[in-house]
Formats: structure tokens, sequence, C-alpha cells
């Protein structure tokens, strides 16, 4: 009975194998559909080609804000790290000493103006003069009386005495105007000393006046020039000394941002050749500066300065240029890559970098045909110009060449080609 069951299974295992290799018979598996890939169809442009250096951003006219006259800090008005206007006020120092040297000094002028008035209205000289007067009119009268006694002398009808008393006081007269003039003209230099004195003593109280005024306006302390402020150095209530070596705080110019890179000496070399034959290109060259994290500076650069001197240890010329920034999002000491325009090439195809493959120093790309097969393109490449390689040979314009799903395309086998659609990073 047993025997009898185990032949029974053995038969009704047989029958289904034999029932289902004769289905697969009358109904053979589908072949799978061909994999899609991503191709982009390549065309000749005209394309630039760049150079890129390491470059370093920094701030040319950083400036260390510094007292200029000693005293107390009353008031701090900034917050570090914030962003700061040419004259706008960042420390007020204690002004009541310096309000009282003004005072003072006003003062000062006000009195020596009120003796140079004095000197230019001097009573000395006008007396001097007046007295003059009095002796020129008195020697008049002695002359009209020698003049009036002579003839009657001689006619005996006046007396010799008379005669010669008249002349003695002629004589008298003239020596008393010698004398007041003598007296006048004293008066007249001594005046004359004293307004120059006096004028020259307003001078110098004004002078001091303005010394003092100009104490009294650095006592508080502005912003010489715009841009990034830092940290205070010494805080409310401590004491401000114009000879500390030790700057307030510091304002670094943040709009524009300068560059500094480095080129080889035959680039300079060459760079100096062209703006021999073009020269506005230094300046109308514009300049990309590539971050460190790959995006790119929304201002364009320019060329500024060139430094006096090739390093000698490394062949190199330090070279500058300027970026406008006027968000401040770029600040001194950050590291990129200058991007500058040293070429144009015509009539070139160029293909992503993440096309082309590479094995044993051969780079090659894969291709799809008209009849949708794969196949494997032997190229030489050019320069990359941003994230694309020039070909040089082995592409022409109208070919279809793999972006996505390289390993998908074997050289020889259908694909599905789709149009490359780039994602939001150009991936």
């Amino acid at each position: 009975m047993h025997s009898f069951w185990k032949s029974a299974l053995a038969v009704s295992v047989f029958l289904f194998l034999a029932a289902c290799g004769s289905d697969a018979k009358n109904h053979p598996a589908a072949a799978p559909p061909p994999p899609v890939v991503s191709v982009i169809e390549v065309q000749a442009e005209d394309v630039p080609i760049y150079n890129e250096y390491a470059a370093q951003t920094y701030s040319r006219d950083m400036v260390e804000v510094r007292g200029r006259v000693d005293g107390y800090i009353e008031k701090r008005l900034f917050q570090a790290g914030s962003d700061v206007a040419a004259g706008q006020v960042l420390f007020v120092l204690d002004l009541r000493p310096y309000q009282a040297d003004v005072a003072k000094a006003k003062g000062e002028v006000a009195q020596s103006e009120a003796g140079r008035e004095f000197a230019r209205k001097q009573v000395a000289l006008a007396q001097a003069e007046a007295d003059l007067a009095q002796a020129e009119a008195n020697l008049l009268k002695a002359k009209q009386d020698v003049d009036r006694l002579r003839p009657l002398v001689k006619e005996e009808a006046a007396a010799q005495q008379d005669l010669d008393n008249a002349i003695a006081s002629l004589q008298a007269n003239e020596a008393n105007v010698k004398a007041r003039k003598a007296a006048v003209q004293q008066a007249t230099l001594s005046t004359r000393a004293q307004i120059d004195t006096s004028t020259a003593q307003v001078d110098s109280n004004k002078a001091a006046l303005r010394m003092a005024e100009l104490n009294l306006e650095y006592a508080t302390i502005r912003a010489p020039v715009g841009g990034r402020i830092g940290d205070s150095l010494i805080q409310v209530g401590g004491m401000v000394t114009k000879t500390s070596p030790q700057p307030l705080t510091v304002i670094v110019p943040l709009d524009p941002i300068w560059v500094r890179f480095k080129v080889s000496e035959a680039e300079y070399l060459n760079f100096q050749a062209r703006t021999q034959k073009d020269k506005n290109l230094a300046r109308t060259s514009p300049f990309e500066l590539v971050l460190a994290n790959g995006t790119v500076h929304p201002f364009k650069g320019h060329f500024e300065n060139t430094m006096n001197q090739v390093d000698s240890k490394t062949g190199t010329l330090e070279l500058q240029a300027t970026f406008p920034n006027p968000q401040h999002n770029l600040l001194p000491g950050q590291f990129g890559r200058l991007r500058i325009a040293s070429n144009e090439r015509k009539n070139v195809i160029l293909v992503p970098q993440r096309a082309v493959q590479e094995m044993q120093g051969l780079q090659s790309v894969i291709t799809v045909g008209a009849d949708n097969k794969a196949v494997a393109r032997s190229i030489v490449t050019g320069e990359r110009v941003g994230e694309r390689w020039i070909i040089q040979q082995g592409l022409k314009p109208g070919d279809r060449v793999v972006i996505e799903g390289l390993q998908k395309a074997r050289p020889g086998s259908v694909v599905n080609p789709q149009p490359y659609q780039p994602g939001p990073q150009g991936h």
C-alpha cells in the first residue's frame, strides 16, 4: 500500500512538470524594454576660455580709530560687527574740560580785540598831534611878529628890544615845533607797535580758540570712513589717550572689496603684450570671483594694480582687482578663485565632464546613433569651460551624447534616448 502511494505521487509530479513545459513553449517570455538614457545633441558654439587663480580678499583702506585727545569715554554709540557710515558718532568723551577751554579762549580773544581797538584809538597820539598843531600856530604868530617889527625898527617906529624879543620867541617856537613833531612821530610809532602787538595777540588767541574748538570736536569721535566696524577695545568709562598704541576699534571698508592673486611671469608677460595692443583691455575685461562654496560673486570685478616686483622664490607677480560689494557679503581674508577670460574659441563642440569616460589614459563618450544603438567614441579633449570639456576630435555637430545612464548603455545595445534635463544645479 505504501509503495502504491509513492508511485502515484511520482506520476502526478511528472504530469505537472510536463504541463508546465508545454505552457512555456506555447507562451515564450517577453524581451525587456531598452534602457532609458539621457542624451544631448551637441552643436558648435563660441565660448570664452578662462584662467583661474587662487585669490584672497582684503580691505585696502582699513582704518584704526584712535583718540586725538585724552578723556574718559562717556558713551559708545555702535554695535560691534555693524556697518557704520563716514562721520557717524562712535564715542563721546567727557566734554566738560574742553567746553571750559573753549569758553576761556573766547574770553581771551574778546580781551585782545578790545586792547587792539584801544591801541587804534590811542589818546597819546591825539594829544601829541594837538600839541604840534598848537606849536605850529604859535610859530606862525611869532613869524608874523618878526615880519611886522622889522620895518618898524628900521623906521625907528618900534624899539629894537621888541624885535629882539620877537626873534627869540620865533626861535623858541621853531624849536617847540620840532619837538612836537618828534613827539608825534614817537607817539605814531608807539601806537603802531601797540596795534601790531595787540593784533598779533588777537591772532594768537584766535588760534588758541580754534585749537580748543578742535579738541572739543575731537572729544566726539566719529568714523573716518564707512565700513564694517570691529569690537570696542576700550569700554565705557575707560581712559582714552592720544598716545596710546592700542586703537579704540577698527573699521574695514567693504565696498568695493579688494582681491589679490598671483600669476606666473610668463602669464604676466602675455598679459602685458595683450594690453599693449588694447590699452583698455585691463580695465574692461571683467573678472569673476568663485567663492569657497563654489558660488560665483554676483558682481564682476576689474583689474586695478600690479605690484612692483616678481617674487624670486615662486616666480610669480601679485595683481590686484576690485569687486563691487554693496551687500557687504564678502569679508577680508576669504579665499576663492579668480576667473579671467583669456581667449575665445569659435565653433567648438562641448560636452559635460560627466559624459567623458577615461580608461588607461584614453577618453571616450557613448553616443546614440540613428538606430538608437549605443556607440563608443574615442575623443580628444581640450580646455575645460566651467563644467564642460571642449572636444577637439571624435565628435561632430548633431551627435547625440549620453549624459545619464552610462552604465545601461552598453556599446551595440539598443537604448531609449531622452533629452537631458539638467537639475537646479546643472546636474
